[in-house]
């Protein structure tokens, strides 16, 4: 091979290298609020996902115990992020993000099967909504020492149904417990009243029914998709999660 064949081989070589995406190469960051009883780790497989095409992907660990505090947890990260941020929450996520969403740095919400509260509205008020006749209910055990679980036998099939059955078990003896004040807590101005919203419907949901799910997107005026998905749509159905922040990341 001539000097001129070796030099082209090198050029292209790190062309190629080049066009990989890098974490951090696109100009906008991801932060992801996850849920109660469960935490961050569920959202590994999104985020490696985003990580692969050139986010900065930060997780918030919320502790789950009251709003104002897990709104903190989730402040301080944005406050982290290199870029305008894409502020993604699922379930009582949703709930965190709309209550930290107003922060000047974040650029759009998503909501995936999550809670969107109106001022003065809570997850426990929209939780309580009347729902259509036949919608399963989540198997929420009562208040012990100020904190709720899930039932652990059902919890597979109501949280996790199309997930790995090894995996939706594990989920349940692994519960985070969420504090009564977490989900009793109010929001006073929701974020998604003053930026662009998203929002993944997941239809087969078993803990936040899919009609509420969509009243709560109309009330938002968010950008629909829906999925034939459980609520655990970030670990059963990881690439529709990434599609939605990724459309809303292009959003000015």
């Amino acid at each position: 091979m001539s000097r001129a064949e070796v030099l082209l081989a090198a050029a292209a070589v790190l062309a190629g290298t080049s066009a990989v995406a890098q974490p951090g190469d696109k100009p906008v960051s991801v932060v992801l609020v996850h849920g109660a009883f469960v935490d961050g780790s569920g959202w590994q497989m999104v985020h490696d996902r985003l990580e692969k095409d050139g986010y900065e992907v930060l997780i918030v660990q919320n502790p789950t115990i009251t709003l104002d505090g897990d709104a903190a947890a989730t402040r301080r990260v944005i406050a982290q992020a290199k870029h305008p941020v894409v502020l993604v929450g699922h379930s009582y996520g949703g709930a965190v993000i709309t209550a930290a969403g107003n922060d000047a740095r974040v650029r759009s919400l998503v909501y995936i099967a999550a809670y969107a509260p109106d001022a003065g509205e809570s997850t426990k008020t929209l939780a309580s909504k009347p729902q259509p006749a036949g919608t399963p209910t989540a198997p929420v055990l009562a208040p012990d020492d100020g904190f709720l679980l899930l039932d652990k036998a059902k919890m597979p099939t109501s949280f996790a149904a199309d997930v790995d059955p090894a995996l939706a078990r594990y989920m349940a003896n692994s519960q985070v417990p969420w504090g009564v004040g977490a989900i009793g807590g109010t929001v006073t101005k929701p974020a998604w009243k003053s930026k662009p919203v998203y929002y993944l419907l997941a239809t087969q949901d078993r803990m936040v029914p899919p009609a509420l799910q969509r009243e709560m997107a109309l009330r938002a005026k968010a950008k629909i998709v829906e999925e034939d998905s459980s609520h655990a749509v970030m670990l059963s159905h990881p690439d529709a999660v990434v599609k939605i922040i990724e459309a809303a990341s292009v959003t000015k």
